[in-house]
């Protein structure tokens, strides 16, 4: 087998958590993987990967042109002998010849990270650097993008996100793409059941000890642990840390009732899909 897994998510929904617990699964070693070494593949959208494969420097094209381009860097997979685990936060979005921005040829599937858009607000909003309504606002935004900035040179290129809503169904509603989706909550509440199965949809290793291990040695405590003693360089600069409490239902404590109406009002029929809402409309 060849070619990629995508580890999809919408920002702050555990795709980093779950690449440490990925990386700690490989490495299988008898000392935690440091966050600064989670050598699972480039994030989907980094200028470094797209102008290595493509041979030439994207700084002077532009996002559309370079969206065009973005295929053909994946299908390049296909030439490595072995599989992939990349990062993105780009929605399932589709060019204007009808290829989707993944190549159908170079992903063998995606593992869609899905958390509850009353988390992911107040863990966004600290690593967006914005207001809470800022935040809720630009969830709610179909033209809601990342690394679109025109004041220098960017990492990343950019990703396009639509609503929070939008990326979500983007991928789990995606016809003919091999997937699964887990819950960021399930990956607390039960995460051996959890991690295994996802373990066993990316033809990862499946030894309950191993993955036992490979879950603690990515516990939340451990990767803010190692943030505060080394630092993690993924982490944003205007952001005061990258590992919060990683807990589910924190958003009882930060979002005022008005903020929890607005979000629920924007994405309740996704919410109740998941599980997020009970059939009156109320928070789980």
């Amino acid at each position: 087998m060849r070619g990629i897994y995508w580890l999809a998510s919408y920002p702050k929904s555990g795709n980093t958590w779950f690449r440490s617990f990925l990386c700690n699964l490989q490495q299988n070693s008898d000392v935690p993987v440091s966050i600064n070494e989670l050598s699972t593949g480039s994030i989907a959208s980094s200028r470094m990967w797209l102008d290595a494969v493509l041979g030439f420097d994207t700084a002077d094209l532009d996002p559309d042109a370079i969206d065009r381009l973005r295929p053909d860097v994946y299908r390049w997979a296909l030439r490595n002998n072995s599989i992939g685990y990349h990062k993105i936060h780009d929605a399932f979005t589709y060019l204007p010849n009808g290829e989707p921005l993944v190549s159908q040829e170079g992903t063998l599937g995606a593992l869609y990270i899905l958390r509850n858009p009353l988390d992911v607000a107040p863990s966004a909003a600290k690593h967006w650097h914005k207001s809470l309504d800022e935040t809720i606002a630009r969830m709610g935004q179909h033209d809601a993008v990342l690394s679109n900035s025109r004041t220098g040179l960017k990492d990343q290129v950019r990703q396009r996100l639509l609503t929070w809503s939008e990326h979500v169904l983007s991928w789990v509603d995606a016809p003919g793409l091999n997937k699964l989706v887990i819950r960021y909550e399930d990956m607390l509440r039960d995460p051996i059941a959890t991690f295994t199965q996802a373990c066993h949809f990316l033809q990862l290793p499946t030894d309950a000890a191993r993955i036992e291990k490979a879950i603690r040695f990515s516990d939340f405590k451990v990767l803010s642990q190692q943030e505060a003693e080394t630092g993690f360089r993924e982490r944003p600069a205007n952001a005061e840390r990258f590992f919060n409490s990683g807990q589910s239902g924190g958003w009882r404590n930060k979002l005022t009732p008005a903020q929890v109406e607005r979000i629920i009002a924007d994405h309740s029929a996704v919410m109740r899909r998941f599980g997020y809402l009970d059939p009156s409309g109320q928070p789980l």
